[in-house]
């Protein structure tokens, strides 16, 4: 179990992860109940055990914690995946209704992140659309990962966005399988 905690003036974050599967509890309190819904969908599809308590300047706006959660959280699966060698590639097509998306992510510790999430409203569950690929970003940066998010086409915001949430947990679901050999010619990521 990794746990990650960070306090500043506009958040405080607990976050424990455990990506083995040994474990599959879930128990999500951001504040915002939306964004706990997306985070549960990443646990769950992922079969992670996943907890986060985290409270910030709500009244604000909402990008300091989604910001700060996505930094506690990539920091989080960036420690699980160097614990050992792992697959370090995952991919998945996922539909959802009307909904096809895209979703790639490298292990590597080259940090990227590329996303097409055309949304067609600017607010979806109280959140800016605008912050969700804030998220996936700097979810990425703090994982030290390469992720590709593409979205094929949708009709629905929120189908796009737990699109997005669910093909991201089975391509970390695939990536993050334990292998006996590290995935380089390198000898190191």
């Amino acid at each position: 179990m990794i746990t990650i905690e960070r306090k500043t003036k506009e958040t405080e974050i607990k976050l424990q992860l455990d990506v083995s599967g040994q474990t599959k509890t879930v128990q999500i309190d951001t504040g915002l109940p939306f964004f706990n819904h997306m985070l549960d969908q990443l646990a769950t599809h992922a079969g992670w055990s996943l907890m986060i308590d985290a409270s910030g300047d709500l009244p604000v706006d909402d990008h300091h914690l989604i910001e700060d959660v996505a930094i506690c959280l990539g920091q989080a699966i960036y420690q699980s995946w160097k614990k050992y060698p792992n697959k370090r590639y995952g991919q998945r097509l996922l539909p959802m209704d009307e909904c096809l998306t895209l979703c790639a992510v490298d292990l590597c510790g080259r940090a990227y992140c590329v996303t097409n999430l055309p949304f067609s409203q600017t607010v979806v569950g109280h959140i800016n659309t605008e912050m969700w690929e804030h998220f996936f970003y700097t979810l990425a940066i703090n994982a030290q990962i390469c992720l590709h998010l593409n979205n094929q086409y949708f009709k629905n915001n929120h189908h796009l966005i737990e699109s997005a949430f669910k093909a991201l947990a089975y391509a970390f679901r695939e990536a993050l399988q334990p292998t006996e050999t590290l995935m380089s010619t390198k000898g190191d990521l």
